[in-house]
């Protein structure tokens, strides 16, 4: 039988597996996740502590590290034309914000050990930028939307400068929390919330930018997953996403109708995560025994048992019952190969318009 580590290796490298390998993820402070972790390190421990609890309960069979409290950059971005923008001061990699983020991938490392694949959390250039103007104003999330999506128009080479800064930022990271002591890789958690920016402009402006985190990303490490998040009820132009350079594709599998079989194709026969709804009215947060296993088996029928990691759209709600996500992976293992040879058949004649990236 292989290991977890195994196991995710073949699902990245589409190869056969004994059982489709099974992840899920929610934060671990109780108050608010995005609470200053350099301003509050007493949260520090709660991470980690949450992380332990997690481990010893469920144990599952790849990790994404959270970074609850590290999720933005320390920055206040108070530009009031987009010209301002390229005021941008970066954060100094001897600023807490970087050295407490590698301690902490550390300590999620002396969690699970070595035979478990961990991925760290970042959230992409945009997210940083609107998080800096919300602070910096003093805005609404939807405000600094409107707000960046003002500057784009206005200016779309001055925000596309500041997010290549902000990108050139969070690459100083990369090498401290990807390596041997640390994670195996990145979670990058990209979203245009909504479609606020038109998908033209995303892909002249805003692209450039996230692909370069990953580039630098690969340099380091061939598993590094994309996560298009469309965290409550959040819609993407996933077309955007198509041929970004990553090993593995998270999106919200229930918001954006692309299910994962049609995004094995879609996204060019990579492996894909998901599956589950991960909200608190989900089969995965509310349903018995039966349901919750029945979703998985159809999850798997649908989707195959090649190239595949059975997960939700997102983080799952703290409360979910760590006996439903069990309830998952024993469905998971109990899957049989016959389900993967009926799935490719439908696949190769339900979908023939579909195209994959090259």
């Amino acid at each position: 039988m292989s290991t977890k580590r195994e196991l995710v290796a073949k699902a990245f490298n589409n190869e056969p597996v004994e059982r489709i390998p099974v992840g899920f993820w929610h934060h671990y402070l109780e108050e608010d996740e995005f609470v200053s972790g350099v301003e509050h390190p007493e949260n520090f421990n709660k991470i980690l502590s949450g992380a332990q609890r997690f481990k010893d309960e469920f144990d599952p069979d790849f990790v994404k590290i959270m970074t609850d409290g590290y999720f933005y950059l320390p920055i206040t971005i108070d530009a009031k034309t987009p010209e301002e923008l390229s005021k941008f001061t970066p954060v100094s990699n001897f600023h807490p914000w970087f050295t407490d983020q590698e301690r902490l991938a550390k300590g999620y490392r002396q969690i699970y050990g070595n035979d478990t694949f961990l991925f760290y959390n970042l959230f992409a250039p945009l997210a940083h930028l609107r998080y800096g103007l919300a602070t910096g104003h003093n805005l609404s999330d939807q405000e600094a939307n409107d707000l960046i999506l003002h500057f784009i128009k206005a200016n779309p080479e001055a925000v596309e400068e500041v997010l290549d800064k902000i990108a050139d930022n969070i690459i100083e990271l990369l090498p401290t929390v990807i390596n041997s002591e640390t994670a195996d890789g990145i979670y990058l958690s990209v979203t245009d919330t909504h479609r606020f920016i038109p998908d033209a402009l995303y892909r002249l402006y805003v692209t450039p930018s996230e692909k370069k985190i990953l580039e630098a990303a690969n340099k380091l490490s061939e598993t590094n997953i994309l996560h298009i998040c469309g965290w409550r009820g959040n819609t993407n132009f996933i077309s955007v996403y198509q041929d970004y350079p990553a090993a593995a594709f998270n999106w919200a599998v229930n918001t954006e109708s692309l299910s994962l079989r049609e995004g094995r194709r879609f996204f060019g026969r990579k492996t894909v995560i998901g599956g589950f709804l991960n909200t608190e009215d989900s089969i995965l947060y509310r349903g018995n025994k039966a349901e919750i296993q029945n979703e998985t088996r159809r999850i798997i029928e649908e989707a195959g048992r090649t190239g595949v990691i059975v997960g939700a759209d997102c983080t799952v709600p703290n409360d979910t019952s760590v006996e439903h996500l069990k309830w998952v992976r024993e469905a998971a293992a109990e899957a049989t190969p016959k389900v993967h040879i009926v799935n490719t058949i439908r696949d190769s004649h339900r979908f023939p318009d579909l195209k994959a990236s090259v």
